[in-house]
């Protein structure tokens, strides 16, 4: 029962670790590194996703920057997305769309369709989003574009989700936060190991330079993550954070399908390097850990009111950790649910963790 709760001890121990690395992070202060706004091809692939384009293009084309273009790549849609594009394209001159009728055997189909959008881009600094995805503002191009420079080339940036009554919406922002706390502090720390293809920008350059996502063409799925894992530095990347540089995007409504989104998400991981890897691991491992033993302990051990301590003060500096992060990111999330998230968290990552490391096929869409 001794080394259990010296266990314990040492488990809670790494947690307020991570905890107090994520406050440094996010409390570091940021500054614009670009001296002049540069120009921007924003690029979008979109899969039967009429409905939602007929609201992001309007959001696109009213952004306040000096010069952008917006590549659209449809790709193998079934509804009306062409023939709105075609409309589109020609009110607009900023506004081009790429089609796509097929994709090569033994391609994943979004690594194509963007491949193929990065091909026709114009412009050097590519910025990356999804067609379900809204820009926070007018200003969102100008704040992402803020942190590039010569010496970058990724800059990430933060994708959460719309707020929406109910626990799985707010479960869902909830995961997507303790995600951004992990990869975005590693970035501002200058060990970046992942970013989104909701809200993600880098260099054409770079991206034809290493051959796009040749290494990662047996991997569905990945065309944001490892990219990043597999390129970015602490000297070549960004991170631009504040409220005008957010997208937000629309959650799942259904536990299943979130659930499924979530073991898509998990299943690249085990590419990842061996370092972020081992540190994403001990985070979420120890996460788990501290509920598990805890709980059990709490129950069995003499010094249960001490282990119900402990969990107590890991819960509060969790929820002020996630206060101090949402204020840098530009966010707001509700302190007074983290306590019951924390809880659920524990046991949902366990469950969609041992899915997905044993999840041999995922697809982005039909």
């Amino acid at each position: 029962m001794q080394i259990l709760e010296i266990s314990l001890f040492v488990i809670i121990g790494i947690q307020v670790i991570y905890f107090l690395v994520f406050i440094v992070a996010f409390s570091k202060k940021q500054e614009a590194t670009a001296r002049v706004a540069l120009p921007v091809s924003v690029i979008i692939c979109a899969h039967d996703e009429e409905e939602n384009l007929k609201a992001l293009i309007p959001q696109l084309l009213e952004q306040d920057h000096p010069e952008f273009e917006i590549i659209i790549v449809d790709d193998r849609s079934n509804d009306y997305t062409f023939d709105l594009l075609l409309a589109e394209t020609a009110k607009d001159h900023r506004l081009k769309m790429v089609h796509v009728n097929r994709t090569p055997p033994h391609v994943d189909g979004k690594k194509y369709a963007l491949t193929l959008g990065i091909k026709a881009a114009r412009y050097e600094w590519i910025l990356l989003t999804d067609a379900d995805c809204r820009p926070s503002g007018k200003d969102w191009i100008s704040a992402m574009s803020s942190q590039f420079s010569d010496a970058k080339q990724f800059v990430l940036g933060y994708a959460p989700y719309q707020r929406q009554a109910g626990v799985l919406n707010a479960f869902i922002r909830f995961d997507t936060l303790v995600t951004a706390l992990q990869y975005i502090s590693f970035a501002l720390l200058g060990r970046p190991y992942m970013g989104v293809g909701r809200n993600l920008a880098y260099r054409r350059s770079n991206f034809l330079e290493v051959k796009g996502f040749n290494n990662l063409l047996n991997v569905t799925g990945g065309d944001d993550d490892l990219f990043v894992n597999l390129h970015a530095k602490g000297s070549n990347t960004g991170v631009s954070l504040g409220a005008a540089a957010l997208t937000h995007s629309f959650p799942k409504t259904t536990w299943k399908a979130f659930y499924h989104q979530k073991v898509r998400h998990l299943s690249v991981g085990k590419y990842y390097r061996f370092v972020p890897k081992a540190l994403i691991g001990l985070f979420m491992i120890t996460w788990m850990l501290s509920w598990f033993g805890g709980v059990a302990l709490s129950v069995f051990s003499e010094y249960h009111y001490i282990i119900l301590g402990l969990l107590a003060f890991r819960t509060i500096l969790l929820t002020i950790t996630t206060q101090i992060a949402t204020k840098t990111l530009g966010e707001r999330f509700e302190g007074w649910a983290v306590p019951l998230l924390d809880f659920i968290y524990a046991f949902y990552y366990l469950v969609t963790g041992l899915a997905a490391s044993v999840t041999k096929k995922v697809r982005w869409k039909n």
